[in-house]
């Protein structure tokens, strides 16, 4: 299901890139812009987790460096069954985490230094079960190819902005579109991308949780996790870039109101309350 997803994924990506090459610059635009995401779907396969790692500056730690976090993680793994994952520091006060890597054996775990202060060691456990939930469920590939994409997608728009503002787009119709689509496209092809991060992120996140109570032992480890994670990281800023927001086990980016409503992930509340049920059961 997920080898279908990625594929998808893919494809759905490589329009977005060739529709706006083609509105913004019509058929020569439309063939640069396929060159662009041949290159983009050969480089998010295969080199997108160091591009979202180097991203954060995260340094890779071995078992001589962190041995009770390197001793958990692997001791976590083989209960799910995995290979031992890479892990990596990331610098910075909010507590986060996230996976990436194309498979169970290219895989990493980044944490940031204030998640390892933050939490308890049994709730570390859950966050680290979860991460190891998407590693399981194959999630991370699709989840890092996504945060590319959509970071490329909206680093398109964002110079295509630049050029009609100084002039460098034509308005005939061998170019493509007019002015008019070209900023349409500016403006949907961001949104697009967004969207389709939301559509994977949600429902994957809720498997990842039920993942992570598994490898814990405790649901309530990773439901209490989950608060104080969300607490925090709503006063404790990140400078996290957009389009990998969703790749995090809660969003780093803060903002309530209209913006929950475009949050790539699901409610926490939901969340934990999915995880206090796995224990209690619905009282509702």
């Amino acid at each position: 299901m997920n080898a279908m997803k990625t594929t998808f994924l893919m494809a759905l990506m490589t329009v977005l890139v060739v529709s706006v090459g083609y509105v913004l610059g019509g058929e020569g635009g439309m063939m640069m812009a396929f060159m662009f995401a041949i290159v983009m779907n050969f480089g998010s396969y295969w080199f997108s987790d160091k591009i979202v790692l180097k991203m954060y500056h995260a340094q890779e730690v071995t078992e001589s460096d962190r041995p009770d976090l390197y001793r958990m993680t692997s001791e976590l793994a083989a209960r799910a069954g995995l290979p031992m994952p890479k892990l990596y520091i990331i610098q910075g006060e909010q507590p986060n985490a996230f996976a990436t890597g194309r498979d169970p054996q290219h895989a990493a775990v980044a944490v940031t230094e204030g998640i390892l202060r933050l939490l308890t060691k049994d709730e570390l456990r859950g966050v680290i079960g979860h991460e190891l939930g998407h590693v399981k469920n194959r999630d991370i590939l699709i989840g890092t190819i996504a945060a590319t994409f959509a970071g490329a997608i909206s680093m398109i728009a964002h110079m295509a902005q630049w050029a009609m503002i100084f002039g460098g787009r034509r308005s005939d119709d061998d170019e493509g579109g007019s002015p008019i689509a070209s900023l349409v496209m500016i403006i949907i092809a961001p949104i697009a991308a967004m969207l389709i991060q939301m559509a994977i992120s949600r429902s994957r996140e809720y498997l990842a949780d039920e993942a992570g109570a598994e490898y814990a032992g405790n649901p309530l480890l990773l439901a209490g996790a989950l608060k104080k994670l969300q607490a925090r990281a709503e006063v404790v800023p990140m400078n996290a870039n957009p389009s990998t927001a969703h790749m995090f086990i809660v969003n780093p980016l803060s903002g309530g109101g209209l913006m929950s409503l475009f949050s790539t992930h699901p409610p926490m509340e939901e969340r934990v309350a999915r995880l206090e049920a796995m224990v209690y059961g619905r009282t509702t």
